[in-house]
C-alpha cells in the first residue's frame, strides 16, 4: 500500500466512524476466508460493513470521531464493522462469533459511548429499528382497528335484526 492508498483508507474509515451508528471491534484470527466473506455478506444484508485495517490506520481514523475511546482495543489481528444502524452490526457480529468461536468480540462503540464486550452483546439482544418501527405502527393502528369494529358492530346488529323482522314477515 502506499501513501496515497493509506491517506484514502484512513480518510474512508474516518468518515465511516463519524456517520457509523455503531462501531465493533473483534479478534479474527484463525477465520476462513470463506467464513470472513460469510460474515461481510451478512454484515452487507443488515445493512452494516466489515473491513480489515492495519491497525495504525485504524487508530489514526478514529481520532477526532465520537468512538476514539475504542482506540485501546486495535492490538492483534482485529477487524472493524460498523452500521448506520446501532443494532445491525453488533447484532450481526455476536451471532456469527455464536457460531464460530474464532471471531472474539472485544468491544465497540456506540457514538461516544464506549461498549466493552458484554455491552455489545446487549446492544445485540435490542431489537432493530425496523422492528421498532413495525411495534409502533402496530400499537398506532391496532386502537383504530378496534374503535372500527365496536362503531360498524350496532350497524350489524340493527341491520341484523332488520333482515330477521323481514324474514319472519315473509313466513307469515
Amino acid at each position: 500500500m502506499d501513501r496515497a492508498e493509506k491517506r484514502e483508507l484512513v480518510t474512508g474509515l474516518n468518515d465511516a466512524f463519524k456517520g457509523a451508528g455503531s462501531v465493533v471491534v473483534a479478534h479474527y484470527a484463525g477465520i476462513t476466508v470463506a467464513q470472513m466473506n460469510d460474515l461481510r455478506v451478512k454484515m452487507g444484508q443488515a445493512g452494516g460493513t466489515v473491513k480489515v485495517a492495519k491497525n495504525r490506520l485504524a487508530k489514526i481514523a478514529l481520532q477526532g470521531t465520537g468512538s476514539e475511546g475504542i482506540i485501546d482495543l486495535f492490538k492483534g489481528q482485529t477487524l472493524v464493522a460498523y452500521s448506520d444502524d446501532p443494532v445491525a452490526a453488533p447484532k450481526v457480529a455476536s451471532d456469527f462469533a455464536k457460531g464460530n468461536d474464532k471471531l472474539v468480540i472485544l468491544g465497540g462503540a456506540m457514538g461516544s459511548t464506549t461498549l466493552d464486550a458484554d455491552g455489545v452483546k446487549a446492544l445485540a439482544t435490542l431489537p432493530s429499528l425496523d422492528e421498532l418501527r413495525g411495534k409502533l405502527v402496530g400499537l398506532i393502528v391496532a386502537p383504530a382497528t378496534k374503535i372500527a369494529q365496536i362503531v360498524n358492530a350496532p350497524a350489524g346488529a340493527v341491520a341484523r335484526v332488520i333482515g330477521a323482522y323481514a324474514r319472519e314477515n315473509e313466513a307469515a
